[in-house]
């Protein structure tokens, strides 16, 4: 029996979960240089050249949002900008700590190690992406709205829009939250003209748009092409696609306390908002990639974006699951959590260390400190993966254009300026622009050097259904001496 005394949730142990997962988060931004994808270097490049190219910051691919927040950073560098997104992540951690003792919920610090242990939210939390900004405007417009300052809530709620395509769906659910808000005295249709609020971020978006490129329709204008409702640019999958990828999005252990916390709160109608939030993204998820639209990819990681409520309903369940294990043995119940978090962590390790595209960094680090002891004038860098142009810190935009036309790309490569270096790998560049390295021989470029690699995780060798395992890549230097 606790104390009266004895507070339920005692910080101590909240402040020593966020100096864990700090730590745990930093090492990751040191021990993976760059991104599991190439989206987080595009996104540290858009956020890098913003103060040459202003029209950046109101990028519909690169989201303002992220953008305007990571161009600071990025200043500093690409590791400076990993470990800030670090420091993010722990915000959001505390963020979803404080919601969890302001909603009474016991043992409210272990919400720290379950969101931290979700396994896309390891992936992302010292990376460039955009979901984790989404995930603390979210938490902190829930808390606001929960905390009854709703037209506060919406104004914040209204930021995330400007994160992710997912703020327009869960800006449309918040209005309805509001319209159905018991703590409001008023009829629900004298609170719509409130809920205009939550269109506040697109207005500023629209305005700042208006101010940086002089065209009233610039969103239209630069809405990327494969971004349609029937484009299926990504390919397209079954209809219970997130159903089979809840162990990547919640955690393979975590997923019964997960189910667990839903069902308890669902039947005890506690925390509708952070439960319809998870449903919203959810089913809009799961139909869009059915289709293949909007450019939908399947990704897991799309559930960063709620992952603090994924966190809160996953505690819920933990906390029935210790009241039935508690009248048994006490002992039994510190046991089960350390293995519970144990096994998570291990996991959520392997699916970072797992993704072969990250390890991609070490062998590009490697062909550009061998340029480095070769040095030759560079006029234009040409490149594949983006952390080749990071590497090298010049404006992504002096690189050509290229498109799906292989014959259209030799023809760029032929008119580029002496002095052009390209940097190519195997895989990316092949696939995406249609090149390898016999091309750029054919165009006049001398090859300085190809390297073969063979790439194994940090900590994990073998590979589990097709993820992990040593990964085989290439990586060339050509050069136009005339």
């Amino acid at each position: 029996m606790k104390s009266d005394q004895t507070p339920i949730n005692p910080p101590f142990r909240g402040l020593v979960w966020l100096a864990v997962v700090a730590v745990a988060g930093a090492a990751i931004a040191l021990l993976y240089p760059d991104s599991y994808q190439q989206d987080g270097g595009h996104h540290y490049l858009f956020a890098r050249w913003a103060w040459t190219h202003q029209t950046n910051f109101v990028s519909v691919w690169g989201r303002p949002l992220f953008t305007f927040v990571y161009a600071f950073p990025a200043i500093s560098g690409y590791t400076a900008t990993r470990l800030f997104t670090v420091a993010l992540c722990v915000t959001t951690a505390w963020q979803t700590w404080q919601l969890a003792r302001e909603l009474k919920f016991e043992r409210a610090e272990l919400a720290i190690p379950f969101l931290f242990l979700q396994p896309s939210y390891l992936l992302l939390c010292a990376d460039a992406m955009t979901e984790p900004i989404f995930a603390l405007i979210f938490i902190i417009a829930l808390r606001l709205h929960l905390r009854g300052r709703v037209l506060l809530g919406m104004i914040v709620a209204s930021l995330m829009i400007l994160a992710r395509p997912e703020g327009f769906f869960l800006g449309v659910l918040w209005g309805v939250w509001v319209l159905l808000d018991r703590r409001n005295g008023r009829a629900w249709w004298r609170r719509i003209p409130s809920t205009l609020l939550l269109a506040s971020g697109m207005a500023a978006w629209w305005v700042a748009a208006l101010i940086l490129s002089g065209d009233p329709l610039w969103i239209k204008h630069n809405w990327p092409p494969d971004w349609q409702l029937g484009g299926a640019t990504y390919g397209r999958g079954v209809i219970w696609w997130y159903a089979q990828s809840l162990p990547l999005i919640v955690g393979l252990v975590l997923l019964v306390p997960f189910v667990a916390g839903f069902v308890r709160l669902f039947k005890q109608r506690r925390f509708g908002t952070g439960i319809s939030a998870f449903l919203t993204l959810f089913i809009l998820h799961s139909l869009m990639y059915t289709r293949g639209a909007f450019g939908s990819a399947g990704y897991p990681r799309y559930f960063v974006c709620v992952a603090p409520a994924i966190a809160l309903i996953t505690l819920a369940g933990w906390n029935e699951i210790e009241e039935r294990l508690e009248p048994l043995s006490r002992f039994a119940v510190k046991a089960t959590l350390i293995v519970v978090l144990a096994l998570s962590g291990l996991f959520s390790l392997f699916y970072v260390d797992g993704w072969g595209y990250s390890r991609d960094a070490w062998a590009v680090k490697e062909m550009y400190q061998w340029f480095r002891a070769n040095e030759r004038p560079v006029t234009r860098l040409i490149w594949c993966q983006a952390y080749m142009d990071i590497l090298f810190d010049r404006d992504p935009w002096e690189k050509p254009t290229f498109s799906a036309d292989t014959a259209h790309n030799i023809a760029l490569l032929r008119e580029s300026p002496k002095g052009t270096l390209v940097f190519w790998d195997g895989e990316t560049g092949p696939a995406w622009y249609g090149l390898r390295p016999a091309d750029f021989e054919t165009a006049g470029y001398i090859r300085l050097r190809s390297q073969s690699y063979q790439l194994d995780g940090l900590f994990f060798r073998d590979s589990l259904q097709g993820h992990g395992g040593r990964r085989t890549q290439e990586m060339h230097l050509f050069y136009k001496a005339q």
